[in-house]
């Protein structure tokens, strides 16, 4: 990629916290750079195989989400596609805070919820009203692969009564092709930055419907209620904050429209998080375990229309 001069040599470290790349800091005299490689299986327990190129994808969405909203994505400096690598801008900790840390240190800054909304929306927004955006994301199979087979369809086989709901979410989602998705809009892969909100990962960037990115992103601050109980009002709260922010940037359908897909998707997406492929690791109790199915196996059986139902019926849960 050309960062590193002939002749020069240059420190690594390895990072952790990701299940489907080796990241890695490297320090060039330049100063210092991050270097990621998509892995061909996933560290989990699951047998769970993703084509590595989708790191070709990850660069592109990058470059699409800073046009929209400069800084919403670090900045790219290089890729290598046949070792299905990319490099871009480090993000030193002490000025760009893990949001997942922070919700899970009680941190649930309802102001904060609102900007990765509004981010998100700007994006989505800026992506639908471009054409030439659909042709550089040919990547059905790989969102198939990476969110659709293990979120929902593994869902399905251990639900086989809720299978057929499942089969139709997934169905529904990749129909409705819309807008650039980053498909894993979880608080592990957004920083807290001094200008806004910063979104990783984008691993699973599609071509399709935006409905993916809020209910993924709204399932995570369900969830958190509970790692950190005592937060719970305020986890609440920034998905309230969110869903009003997003719904006010949304121009390329109706919101309705939109809320109520992902009203349905996310059930869907909250069971699998518990008896799908990639279960979240904090939710480890299995009265907890069956306090999220449910929630979510009843909102699979009758759904609802809006976002604010689905946090009501947990809230009912959770007061249970």
């Amino acid at each position: 990629m050309d960062l590193l001069a002939p002749g020069a040599t240059a420190r690594g470290e390895r990072l952790t916290g990701g299940v489907s790349s080796d990241i890695w800091r490297i320090d060039l005299a330049s100063g210092p750079i991050c270097i990621k490689r998509a892995l061909a299986k996933l560290r989990v327990a699951a047998d769970w195989q993703a084509p590595v190129e989708r790191n070709r994808y990850e660069a592109r969405w990058m470059q699409r989400a800073n046009a929209a909203v400069p800084g919403a994505a670090p900045g790219l400096l290089g890729i290598d596609d046949e070792a299905g690598a990319l490099a871009m801008e480090f993000l030193p900790p002490d000025r760009y805070g893990l949001w997942k840390v922070q919700l899970r240190d009680g941190d649930a800054d309802p102001a904060f919820a609102a900007r990765v909304a509004t981010a998100l929306a700007c994006i989505h927004t800026a992506t639908a009203a471009d054409t030439t955006v659909q042709a550089e994301f040919p990547t059905d199979t790989i969102f198939y692969d990476i969110r659709l087979e293990p979120y929902l369809v593994a869902t399905a086989r251990t639900h086989p009564d809720r299978a057929q709901q499942l089969h139709a979410l997934v169905a529904t989602t990749r129909a409705n092709k819309r807008a650039l998705v980053h498909g894993d809009v979880s608080p592990k892969n957004i920083l807290r930055g001094p200008d806004g909100p910063v979104f990783l990962d984008a691993e699973c960037a599609w071509w399709g419907d935006p409905a993916f990115d809020v209910a993924f992103c709204l399932n995570h601050l369900l969830l958190k209620c509970l790692w950190t109980p005592r937060a719970t009002a305020g986890f609440l709260a920034c998905f309230d904050a969110f869903v009003a922010a997003y719904r006010a940037g949304i121009g390329w359908e109706l919101p309705e429209a939109l809320e109520a897909r992902a009203a349905r998707l996310l059930p869907g997406l909250f069971l699998a998080r518990v008896d799908g492929k990639s279960p979240v690791e904090y939710v480890t109790s299995e009265p907890d375990r069956d306090r999220v199915r449910r929630t979510a196996r009843a909102l699979l059986a009758h759904p609802v229309e809006r976002l604010s139902e689905v946090r009501q019926a947990w809230a009912k849960e959770l007061a249970a």
